[in-house]
C-alpha cells in the first residue's frame, strides 16, 4: 500500500506556484544548522573539489534540464534569431552611448571606437557560435565555462552575467525615459522625481520601472509572441535607422570633424570600452539555443549574420552624428534628436526619438527573454536557488527567473543614473567575453583523459603568458599613453604565447562549425577585451571589485555547498544506475546460459 502511495505522489505533478524551504534550499547542507555548520567546516575541501571538477556536454544538455521540470518550447528559427539579434543590440548602445562618449571622450573619432569594439565583439561572436552549436542550452556562456573551466570560473562568470543582466536592463529603461521626454518635447529629467540623495542617485525614475515590468510581462507570456512583436518593432526601427543615415549624411558638415581626435587616442579607447556595451546583446541569441529548432544551422546564420550587419550600421551612425553637430554641442542624453534639430529638421527629432524608443523597447523585450534563460540555467546548477529554474507548464517560459531579474533591475533603475551604470556594465561584459575566449582554447587543446599532462601544463603556461602580456599592454597604455617602447616587449610576448599554443596538437575538432584561425583569433579576443578593460576608469574597477567581493561571500557561504551537494548527488545516482544496469545485464546473461 505504501509503495502505491509513493508512486501516486511521484506521478502527481507539483504546482508551479509553490514556495517552501525545499524549493529554495533542497540540498543536504541546508537541512538544519548542524548540517550547515558541518558544510562550512568543509569549505576548503569542497572548494578544491569544485575548482578541479568539470561538467560535460551531456550533463548540461540533458541532466540539468530536468531541474526545470518542464522543457522550454522549441519554436525559433534562424529568422527569429536574426531579428532577435537586431532587437537585442540596436537601440541601447547607438542611440544612448554614442552621444555621451562622443561628447565626453572621443569626439568625431567615436567612429573608430565603434570599429575597435566591433572587431573585438566579432571575435567573441565566433567563440559563442561554436559553443552554442555544440552545447545548445539556455545557460549560454555559463554552461560553456562549466564544461571547460569548472564550477568556480563558471560562478564568477554567472555572477557577472546576473550583474550585467540587471544593470543592463536598468540602464536601457533609464534611457527609455530620456527619449520619451524628448518625444514630448520636454527636458530629459522632467519626468523624473528630484530628491536630495547623492548625485547620480537623486533622480528617481518610475517610468523606467513601468517599462521594465511591461516588457517582462510580455516575455513571460510567450516566447513565440515576443518574437512576433520583436519582428514588427525591429522592422520599424530599421526604417528609422535608414532615415538617420540618409538625412544625417545629407546634412553633414565635414568641418565638424575637426579636430578628429580632440581627446587623443586614449579617448578613442576609453569610448570603445564603454560603447562595447552596445554589442553585448548578441550573447542573447546563444541563450535561445535550447528553444531553437535546428541549432547547428540556425545559430550561425542568426549570430554571424545579424552581427556583421549591425557592426556596419553602428559605424555609419556613429560617423553621421558628429558630422551633423559639433561634438562639444551634442546632447549627452538624446544626441540624435537634438542633432537633427540643430540642422533645421526639428520635426525629425520626433521620428528619431520614436525609433530610439522602439529600439530600446526591443532591447528590453529580448533582454527579458535572454536574461531569464541565463538565470534559469544558473539555477539548474543550484548556484542560486533552484526555484528560479522552474519552467511554467503552460507558457513554457521561466517566470520565476524573469521576475528575479525584473525586480532587481527595477530597483536599480529607479535610483541610478546612466553613467553610473554603463561603466560597471562594460567591465562585466568584457570580463565574460575574455573568459569565453580562454574557454574555447581549452576546449580545442585539452580533453580529459586524452591530453598528456605535459601538454596540459604547456597549455596553462601559454595561456598565462597571453593573459599576462595582454594585461601588461593594457597597463602600459594607461600609464604611458604617449610612449611605445613597452609594446616592443608585451606584444612579442603575447605573440610567442599564442605561437606556443599553435604548436600543440588540437584535441577536438568542431562537429559542424568552428572558429577559424585557432588559436590566433581567440588569443586576439583575450588581448582586445583585456585592453578595453584597462581603458576604463579606476572607479569602474572599484565598483567591479566591490561586486566581486560580495559575489565571493555569497559563493563561499551558499553557492559552493549547494553545487557540491548537487554534483555528488548526481554522482551517486550515476553510480547506482551503472550498478543496476550491470546487475540487469548479468541476470540476462545467466538466463541466456540457462536456456542454452
Amino acid at each position: 500500500m505504501s509503495s502505491v502511495k509513493q508512486v501516486s505522489d511521484e506521478v502527481q505533478p507539483r504546482s508551479y506556484w509553490r514556495c517552501s524551504k525545499q524549493d529554495f534550499f533542497p540540498e543536504q547542507s541546508f537541512d538544519n544548522w548542524g548540517t550547515y555548520r558541518y558544510a562550512l567546516s568543509q569549505t576548503a575541501y569542497r572548494f578544491k573539489d569544485r575548482l578541479l571538477s568539470r561538467s560535460d556536454d551531456a550533463n548540461e544538455t540533458t541532466e540539468l534540464r530536468k531541474q526545470s521540470e518542464n522543457d522550454l518550447k522549441r519554436c525559433l528559427t534562424w529568422w527569429d534569431l536574426t531579428w532577435f539579434g537586431f532587437g537585442s543590440v540596436i537601440g541601447a548602445g547607438i542611440f544612448v552611448l554614442t552621444g555621451q562618449e562622443c561628447h565626453d571622450h572621443a569626439g568625431p573619432s567615436i567612429v573608430l571606437s565603434y570599429v575597435v569594439s566591433g572587431i573585438s565583439a566579432m571575435l567573441s561572436v565566433f567563440c559563442y557560435t561554436e559553443f552554442a552549436i555544440e552545447i545548445p542550452v539556455a545557460g549560454g556562456s555559463f554552461a560553456y565555462l562549466r564544461v571547460e573551466l569548472g564550477d568556480f570560473a563558471a560562478f564568477i562568470t554567472a555572477a557577472n552575467i546576473l550583474l550585467e543582466s540587471i544593470v543592463g536592463s536598468a540602464a536601457v529603461s533609464r534611457s527609455w525615459t530620456s527619449y520619451f521626454t524628448s518625444l514630448l518635447n520636454k527636458h530629459p529629467n522632467s519626468l523624473r522625481i528630484h530628491t536630495n540623495l547623492t548625485e547620480g542617485y537623486n533622480l528617481l525614475d518610475p517610468i523606467a520601472v513601468a517599462v521594465l515590468a511591461i516588457a517582462s510581462a510580455i516575455a513571460m507570456a510567450s516566447t513565440r509572441k515576443t518574437s512576433y512583436l520583436n519582428w514588427v518593432a525591429s522592422a520599424a526601427n530599421t526604417f528609422v535607422i535608414l532615415f538617420v543615415l540618409i538625412a544625417g549624411f545629407a546634412h553633414a558638415d565635414t568641418s565638424n570633424l575637426t579636430p578628429f581626435f580632440p581627446f587623443g587616442a586614449k579617448g578613442v579607447f576609453q569610448a570603445a570600452a564603454i560603447v562595447y556595451f552596445a554589442y553585448g546583446g548578441f550573447d542573447s541569441i546563444a541563450t535561445m539555443a535550447e528553444e531553437t529548432r535546428n541549432p547547428s544551422k540556425d545559430i550561425p546564420l542568426g549570430l554571424l549574420g545579424s552581427m556583421s550587419i549591425i557592426t556596419v550600421i553602428y559605424c555609419l551612425m556613429a560617423l553621421s552624428l558628429p558630422m551633423m553637430q559639433k561634438y562639444s554641442s551634442i546632447d549627452r542624453d538624446a544626441a540624435y534628436s537634438t542633432a537633427f534639430e540643430s540642422v533645421g529638421m526639428k520635426w525629425a527629432k520626433y521620428l528619431v526619438a520614436l525609433g530610439a524608443l522602439k529600439g530600446m523597447t526591443t532591447v528590453l523585450l529580448v533582454g527579458a527573454l535572454a536574461q531569464a534563460r541565463y538565470t534559469t540555467h544558473i539555477a539548474r546548477a543550484h548556484m542560486i536557488p533552484p526555484w528560479f529554474a522552474l519552467v511554467h507548464p503552460k507558457t513554457r517560459t521561466p517566470i520565476n527567473a524573469t521576475l528575479l531579474i525584473t525586480i532587481c533591475a527595477g530597483c536599480i533603475a529607479f535610483f541610478s543614473s546612466l553613467d553610473v551604470l554603463t561603466a560597471l556594465l562594460s567591465i562585466s561584459t568584457l570580463f565574460i567575453f575574455m573568459m569565453m575566449a580562454v574557454a574555447l582554447l581549452v576546449r580545442r587543446y585539452y580533453s580529459r583523459g586524452v591530453t598528456p599532462k605535459t601538454n596540459l601544463l604547456k597549455l596553462v603556461a601559454f595561456l598565462l603568458v597571453i593573459i599576462a602580456s595582454s594585461m601588461g599592454t593594457s597597463a602600459y597604455w594607461g600609464l604611458y599613453p604617449g610612449e611605445w617602447i613597452g609594446y616592443t616587449i608585451t606584444v612579442p610576448i603575447w605573440f610567442l604565447g599564442t605561437l606556443g599554443i599553435s604548436l600543440l596538437p588540437q584535441q577536438r575538432t568542431p562537429k559542424v562549425w568552428g572558429v577559424p584561425l585557432v588559436p590566433w583569433l581567440p588569443s586576439l579576443s583575450i588581448a582586445t577585451n583585456l585592453f578595453l578593460m584597462g581603458s576604463l576608469k579606476a572607479s569602474a574597477f572599484m565598483r567591479f571589485g566591490i561586486c566581486t567581493v560580495i559575489m565571493l561571500i555569497y559563493y563561499f557561504f551558499f553557492g559552493l555547498h549547494a553545487t557540491y551537494d548537487l554534483a555528488h548527488q548526481q554522482q551517486k545516482m550515476d553510480t547506482t544506475r551503472i550498478l543496476e544496469e550491470h546487475v540487469v545485464g548479468k541476470e540476462g546473461s545467466n538466463e541466456d546460459s540457462g536456456i542454452a
